[in-house]
């Protein structure tokens, strides 16, 4: 008894001072990191600490997912808010010097938190003082740094001219430098393709504090950041973009169908046709279970919405020939570009486009998947789903249409694969009910339960997957941050395809000892 009291004491000694040993290091490195940024920074950096005043609103003020903002989600032990490029130069050199896990946040809407989480100890360098928009209307183009959201972006082009645009995010709480380094789509991508695509110059600090742009950052690193994902390759302070033009006026509509009223033929009939549409016409559509009818049913509502670039008198002969149920012109509404962001977004389009430029960072609540189609599901198939969705009625799920300019341009363009073929992608989404906490596993599991089943009508071989909808499920690098290429494809090959191997390549001559990365990022290793 003696003997084994004597060994418990012995190792509990022996932990303390390892955990003192480890806890003294952990605090000499903070200490030596933020020497490092005094000395090669020539103006403050605002830094926050968790004993600062403001620690906990600057780390929740861009937290998008409530699930991820919880007292056992891990916390950065630093937060630093560059107020210039050269801040951004200066936290990446001495992070790399003193070994620090970095990560980037623009806006907080990653779909698992990675822009703000992390299994190891780390900082966030959050950007949201870095939201400059200059928008050159003469020259349809626009420089725009990585802080700023899409509805900022949109407010700055409407207020100079009301026949430009940009193919960026349905969502305007949207931080722009995480979506476009996904590759980006949007309500306009069978007319001008992802955002990526109409990337024309961007600037990037690289793992040695340089800041590069097309020139001197090399085709191929400008190639990877215009779809490979961010958090892989260094950190994009701004990008130049290509203005597209529209229409003074465009139109747009909504329509919603029940069971009832035929909208399990609506959506077997929008899967053969919404691809082939003119480029100018986006029809999508969710499909969501409904409050019991008066009969004490539940039931399933089909929700199509749609942007036309164009007015209602050209929307009116297209639908006729095309798809006459939805046809109907006493539902389209004229507007301009900017009215029908609005629209889309579920904000009334009368309101001030003022808002746009100071709407606040959404909260979220909910768990996501995609998957790409290839062949139109079967009316026996879509009755089957619906089925399953009135099973697990916390899922929603959103048909977005593919065809047109994503039909023409080359798998590899840039890192975004998912091209000609592809004639829809599926959202899921699942979110806690009323009695239910954020971190449930119940509605997760519903998820995960309607993914499974959706198997036999996606893609496969890859099945596909979108790198701005992280999906961990897919699996994850460990925490030390280091992955052999045959785990990594795992989650790679589902969202660039044949792309991963060419970033994987671009990813080990930049960042060769992958300093740049997080728990889904691409590896550094020789091929």
């Amino acid at each position: 008894m003696r003997t084994s009291l004597l060994l418990l004491v012995s190792i509990l000694i022996s932990f303390f001072l390892l955990f003192s040993k480890s806890s003294a290091t952990s605090s000499s490195t903070h200490e030596d990191f933020l020497k490092c940024v005094s000395l090669h920074s020539d103006t403050s950096i605002p830094i926050y600490t968790p004993k600062s005043a403001n620690y906990s609103s600057i780390l929740h003020s861009t937290i998008s997912f409530i699930r991820f903002n919880t007292s056992i989600t891990p916390k950065p032990f630093l937060i630093l808010t560059p107020l210039k490029e050269s801040h951004v130069q200066t936290a990446v050199i001495c992070s790399r010097k003193h070994g620090i896990q970095i990560k980037v946040r623009s806006g907080g809407h990653d779909f698992e938190g990675l822009s703000y989480t992390s299994d190891v100890p780390f900082i966030i360098v959050d950007l949201f003082n870095l939201r400059k928009i200059n928008v050159d209307v003469k020259g349809k183009v626009a420089w725009v740094q990585s802080g700023a959201t899409t509805g900022e972006l949109y407010y700055e082009i409407a207020k100079k001219s009301n026949t430009l645009a940009f193919p960026a995010a349905i969502g305007t709480t949207v931080g722009f430098g995480g979506f476009i380094s996904g590759g980006g789509y949007g309500a306009m991508l069978r007319k001008y393709g992802t955002a990526g695509e109409n990337v024309i110059d961007a600037r990037i600090v690289d793992v040695h504090g340089r800041i590069l742009n097309k020139k001197t950052m090399g085709e191929g690193l400008f190639w990877a950041i215009r779809g490979g994902g961010g958090g892989s390759f260094g950190i994009v302070l701004s990008w130049k973009i290509k203005l597209v033009s529209v229409p003074p006026t465009v139109t747009v509509f909504r329509v919603d169908k029940t069971l009832a009223e035929g909208a399990l033929s609506l959506v077997h009939k929008w899967q053969d046709i919404a691809h082939r549409l003119p480029k100018e016409l986006l029809i999508f559509f969710s499909l969501r279970v409904m409050n019991p009818t008066t009969e004490g049913e539940k039931t399933i509502r089909a929700s199509f919405r749609s942007l036309f670039l164009g007015d209602a008198k050209k929307l009116k002969m297209v639908m006729k020939t095309t798809f006459p149920e939805l046809s109907a012109s006493k539902a389209f509404i004229e507007m301009s570009w900017i009215q029908s962001v609005l629209f889309l977004n579920e904000i009334p389009f009368n309101t001030s486009i003022d808002v746009l430029g100071r709407l606040p960072q959404t909260k979220l609540n909910f768990k996501g998947k995609l998957d790409y189609v290839k062949k139109p599901i079967s009316h026996t198939g879509i009755e089957l789903i619906s089925e399953r969705l009135l099973k697990d009625e916390q899922n929603v799920l959103v048909f977005m249409p593919y065809g047109g300019r994503m039909s023409e341009i080359s798998e590899s363009e840039t890192p975004f694969p998912h091209r000609n073929g592809t004639l829809f992608h599926i959202f899921y989404m699942a979110s806690p009910n009323e009695k239910e906490v954020p971190t449930s596993e119940g509605y997760i599991n519903q998820l995960r339960r309607m993914y499974k089943f959706m198997t036999p009508y996606v893609s496969k071989s890859p099945r596909e997957a979108y790198v701005n909808y992280r999906d961990l499920d897919l699996g994850k690098i460990s925490k030390n941050g280091t992955a052999t290429y045959a785990q990594a494809k795992v989650w790679g090959a589902k969202y660039f395809k044949g792309n991963f191997d060419r970033l994987v390549k671009v990813k080990t001559n930049v960042d060769p000892d992958n300093f740049f990365r997080t728990e889904q990022s691409i590896p550094s290793i020789a091929i």
